[in-house]
Order: C-alpha cells, then sequence, then structure tokens
C-alpha cells in the first residue's frame, strides 16, 4: 500500500468509525446537530466567501464557461439557502427505525423489516461546493457519514463548508468525523476512494459522463449512478398545444444547466405544422437541431446528427423529431434516452397510459414539465441525486434512499424441525 493510499483507506477506517456512533444516535440528537452545523455555516459565511472567492477566481483565470463558474460561484444568499436546507433536513421525519411491514407466520413467528442506515455514504461530485452542505445534511439526518471528494475547481469552497460543518456536529455530541472530506484531488486518489471496499457501503457519484464512466471502469465498491438527464418531451396527436408550448418552454429554458431540463422535443406529425413554428419562436436563443421532417417545417432548425439525439446539453440547445405515432415516440425515447425522465402531453388517456407503461426512464410524466423530477418537489425534503439505475434506488434519492432494511425476527423458543 502507497503512502497515498493509507492516508485514503485511514480516512475511510475514519468514516467507517463515525458511522458505528451516528447508527446509534437518536434522531433528536442528529436533529440537534443539524441545526447547529447551521448556525456555524452562517457564521462561516465570510470564510466561505474568501475561499470561494479563489476557486473562481482560478475557474475564470482558466477558462472555465460562464455556466459552470455560475455552479462554483457562492455569495451570502447561497449559503442562507444552504443553511436552510440543513434546517429543513433536521425537520423531516427520522427515516430510521421505521417499520416498514410485518406480519406473524402461522407458527407465531413475528417478522418485521426496519429501516436502519447504509452506513458510510461516499460521494464524488464536481464543482458545485453546494454539494457538500446538501450530501452531508441528507447522510446525517439518515445516521449514515457522508464520505465526500469533491473536485479540484472547488477545493477551497468545500474545506471551508466541511471545516464550518464538522464544527457544528461537535456540540451535540457527535463525531466531527460524520462527514469525512477527502483533499486530494488527483485522478489516481479518485480511483483509490472508488475502491475503498472495507470502509464504504454505498458510492454515489454526481458530475458527468467522464466522471461516471470512470466509476463504470474503476469502482469496487456498491454504487448508484446519477446519470445524463437526456430528457424528451413528446407533444401528442390531442395535445392541448397551448399547454405543451408552456410545458416545452419551462422544461428547457428554466434552467437549462441541470439534470432534469428537457433536451429532446418529438412532436406527432399530425400537428407538427401548427406547433413547431410556435415553439420555435417561444425557445428564441435556443439552437435547434432535428431532423429533416422538422426542418421542412421551420428554416430556423438546423440539422441534427445522430449524436444530438443522444446528448445531454446542459445548454440552450435542443434537438428536435417528427414522429408518425405514439409508438415512434416511444421507441424515440427508448432508443436515446438515457433513463431520467420522459414527459407526454397529451389529452388522450388511452395514449398516456401506454406511455407510462412502455417508456423506460426513472420518472415518466403526464401533462408537466420534466423539471418537476426533483426530491423537493416530490416531497421527499431533499434528495442526493437522481439515479438512473434500477437496483436499490430509481428516481430522486432521498432519506428512505439512504437507508437500507433488515428483518427482525421474534419468537417465543421457535425452532425449526
Amino acid at each position: 500500500m502507497t503512502g497515498n493510499a493509507s492516508i485514503m483507506a485511514a480516512l475511510g477506517l475514519r468514516a467507517k468509525a463515525a458511522a458505528t456512533v451516528l447508527a446509534q444516535a437518536p434522531g433528536a440528537v442528529r436533529d440537534e446537530a443539524l441545526l447547529s452545523a447551521a448556525d456555524f455555516l452562517e457564521e462561516a459565511t465570510d470564510n466561505v466567501l474568501a475561499a470561494n472567492g479563489d476557486d473562481v477566481a482560478n475557474a475564470e483565470a482558466a477558462g472555465t464557461s460562464a455556466t459552470l463558474v455560475d455552479r462554483l460561484r457562492l455569495d451570502p444568499v447561497r449559503i442562507g439557502a444552504m443553511a436552510a436546507g440543513l434546517r429543513n433536513v433536521a425537520a423531516l421525519a427520522d427515516p430510521v427505525g421505521q417499520v416498514v411491514d410485518g406480519w406473524v407466520r402461522p407458527n407465531g413467528l413475528a417478522i418485521e423489516r426496519v429501516r436502519v442506515p447504509l452506513g458510510v455514504v461516499a460521494i464524488i461530485y464536481e464543482s458545485r461546493p453546494n454539494v457538500t452542505s446538501d450530501a452531508f445534511g441528507l447522510c446525517l439526518k439518515s445516521a449514515n457519514t457522508a464520505f465526500l471528494r469533491g473536485s479540484s475547481a472547488a477545493l477551497n469552497s468545500n474545506i471551508a463548508i466541511a471545516e464550518a460543518l464538522r464544527e457544528g456536529i461537535v456540540p451535540a455530541g457527535l463525531p466531527a468525523d460524520a462527514l469525512v472530506l477527502v483533499t486530494d484531488t488527483r485522478h489516481s486518489a479518485a480511483t483509490e476512494f472508488m475502491q475503498l471496499r472495507s470502509c464504504i457501503d454505498c458510492l454515489i457519484p454526481r458530475g458527468g459522463p467522464a466522471l461516471i464512466s470512470s466509476v463504470l471502469a474503476n469502482a469496487t465498491v456498491p454504487y448508484v449512478i446519477d446519470g445524463d438527464g437526456n430528457c424528451h418531451v413528446y407533444v401528442d396527436a390531442r395535445a392541448d398545444l397551448e399547454m405543451a408550448a408552456d410545458i416545452v418552454s419551462n422544461a428547457k429554458l428554466s434552467r437549462p444547466s441541470v439534470c432534469n431540463a428537457a433536451e429532446s422535443l418529438l412532436v406527432h406529425r399530425d400537428v407538427a405544422e401548427t406547433f413547431l413554428p410556435r415553439i420555435v419562436d417561444d425557445l428564441d436563443g435556443v439552437e435547434l437541431v432535428g431532423d429533416p421532417a422538422s426542418r421542412a417545417i421551420s428554416s430556423q432548425i438546423g440539422p441534427a446528427s445522430p449524436e444530438d439525439f443522444a446528448t445531454e446539453f446542459l445548454a440552450l440547445k435542443m434537438s428536435v423529431a417528427v414522429v408518425d405515432d405514439l409508438e415512434a415516440a416511444i421507441d424515440h425515447i427508448n432508443r436515446y434516452g438515457s433513463g431520467h425522465s420522459e414527459a407526454i402531453v397529451t389529452g388522450d388517456l388511452s395514449a398516456a397510459q401506454e406511455f407510462t407503461r412502455r417508456v423506460d426512464a426513472a420518472a415518466v410524466l403526464v401533462n408537466a414539465s420534466t423539471r418537476f423530477v426533483d426530491g423537493e418537489e416530490f416531497g421527499f425534503g431533499a434528495e442526493i441525486g437522481i439515479s438512473t439505475q434500477k437496483l436499490h434506488a430509481r428516481g430522486p434519492m432521498g432519506l428512505e434512499q439512504l437507508t437500507t432494511t433488515k428483518f427482525v425476527v421474534t419468537g417465543r423458543g421457535h425452532t425449526r424441525g
């Protein structure tokens, strides 16, 4: 084991030791720690802003795009929102100890399935320093250690935030190592992090395709993929076109750089001549690229490559295609979609039911914007990511998804014959 690897292993052991303490901590104590951490974070605003200023200056000097710099930048309002998020999480119901279900066998044996923490939840993420606070809050509420590894771009910010949060935990009687931050941002350190099988119970990567590819290639710990959001809106033949225009505009324009923003528009051939010119005007400023049928209707739509239909742009760009029917829309989505969030706009109940039954995605929406696929909008209070895989968790991951279950079996001297 190399020196750097041994340092990473030591951090993992600290995280695991803290998880043992957290698993036994009453919910009231964890809530007290969250509220204290929120206070400490607000008190550290000047320190956090100074550190963040260094990160922003470095990013701008390196020629980082304005979108990524905006994700990185903090201000007093954003720090206040981070603290408010911790207080909101403290007010949520405690998932730990909840009895999911229970039954009694004919022989009198009582069986219950109870929620318990995962243990050490490792999160590897890019650019956004608010993730440091958000992930910590959800992990602590669910009695898990937050073992965090951010990007080099946000390193100074992450260190300042983590220091405030760690100090804030201690007055409640919990170990500061309920949050362990990895400050080694080398690629090799990321690989070491992904392979701490003896310490990490679940890894959640939050980042772009390069990070996800690295996890798929290198991770030896269990992981939940917070994947790309190549989200579609399909406007059906029986759609209310005014409603459809509102939904498409909101899904694309309200916040183009997030994973639940729409990246692809499909329009039924029967309404394409009417709908496409309108939505092209509504999406003023968006680069539209489409198939030959859509381009024949609007000269403002440029040519699309096959790669465009499979791309999460995270920008003011959108692919467009005209489809012959619902079947073709479903086939297109299942071919090019990333399994995140897919929407249909229709007044046809049978079409809506067919769409929700057959589209393979974590979330399907009927007559609603893809932007609603979010932990807070779903009533989870917050989320640690949106899973696009199918095992353990799928869709927005809130507190329940940061737990697993154990069976508690109670007998009266039962023995098996």
